[in-house]
């Protein structure tokens, strides 16, 4: 055992630094892979790094890998892309994605990586978490050829599940967040956008991912009788309060969540492997990269971070990469 790679550790809530930590070379069934980039999904991330998972969810959002407990000091994140170095003969060479926090080198069971297609660039394939969670949920959303789907929150999550629902036929899509530099990644994506005030009423299906009370009643509020709500945001430690009075019930409305810890109970006969392999087969679409709007050096994560926590750096992915001599 000797110090082989560096890791971004957060060492309480809002501070961060890189840590050197030991390796071990990888046995018979696993793989040593060399970091190429990972990605910040400012969401959980920033509520991770600010301390705010509640206790009784600390179990829950344990990332694969991650070492430590909440609050601190936590070896956390979920979103890596990196090249084996070392391991089985059908791999070493390729290029992965695993759920591996921000460290340069590491080593993790083969099964813990799937390869990143050919037609994907690496640089993109940091995405496949959020894809992943965007396909988990239009499989609990299941909207209908025709439908009008507003999605509520052009954050990583929402903008990934509007851009695969621009692919459905007949759906009409349209992305609604409060900041109006969003209708920029809208247009990239091929959807519709409006401010929460512009956006159009009597949707069959909404997807709230804004993390906010706000954006939750107004997803309410643009539906039609029958219509659904589709939650996506977690809120950490935050209480939120609901208008389930007024309409809520004569219009018969529902609201369901949806999370990726569990593969959606409609596609029951697949695997975490085939919903991780469908999203990345996804990134094949150049479309996607408007979801990455930052990027900055692994040694720069103890500045970065806190910037992202606190909105000084607005990203919806923000890329980190890695040194080639990692």
């Amino acid at each position: 055992m000797k110090p082989a790679a560096r890791a971004f550790w957060i060492t309480r809530p809002g501070e961060g630094e890189i840590r050197e930590v030991p390796l071990s070379a990888p046995g018979a069934d696993e793989v040593l892979v060399r970091s190429l980039y990972s990605g910040v999904s400012r969401g959980t991330e920033t509520l991770v790094f600010r301390g705010q998972v509640p206790e009784s969810q600390h179990a829950a959002m344990r990332a694969p890998f991650q070492e430590g407990d909440f609050p601190g000091p936590v070896k956390y994140g979920y979103l890596n892309i990196g090249v084996v170095e070392e391991g089985p003969a059908q791999l070493k060479g390729r290029t992965v994605f695993c759920l591996y926090p921000h460290q340069t080198r590491y080593v993790v069971p083969a099964s813990a990586v799937t390869v990143v297609p050919d037609e994907v660039p690496a640089a993109r394939a940091v995405l496949a978490g959020t894809v992943e969670t965007a396909v988990n949920a239009l499989w609990d959303a299941a909207p209908m050829i025709g439908d009008r789907v507003a999605v509520v929150g052009g954050g990583m999550v929402g903008s990934s599940v509007a851009a695969l629902l621009a692919r459905f036929p007949g759906v009409r899509v349209q992305l609604v967040d409060a900041d109006p530099a969003r209708a920029k990644t809208a247009e990239a994506l091929g959807v519709d956008f409006a401010s929460p005030e512009d956006a159009l009423g009597d949707r069959d299906l909404v997807v709230h991912a804004s993390a906010t009370e706000q954006g939750l009643a107004r997803s309410l509020e643009l539906l039609a009788a029958e219509g659904r709500v589709v939650e996506l945001s977690w809120y950490g430690d935050r209480r939120v309060s609901l208008p389930l009075g007024e309409a809520f019930h004569s219009r018969r409305l529902t609201i369901r969540s949806s999370q990726v810890g569990t593969v959606s109970p409609a596609r029951a006969n697949r695997s975490y492997a085939d919903r991780l392999a469908l999203a990345l087969d996804l990134l094949a679409d150049p479309s996607l990269d408007a979801l990455i709007t930052g990027e900055s050096a692994f040694e720069e994560l103890p500045e970065v971070m806190p910037a992202l926590a606190e909105g000084r750096i607005p990203a919806l992915c923000h890329r980190v990469t890695y040194p080639v001599s990692a």
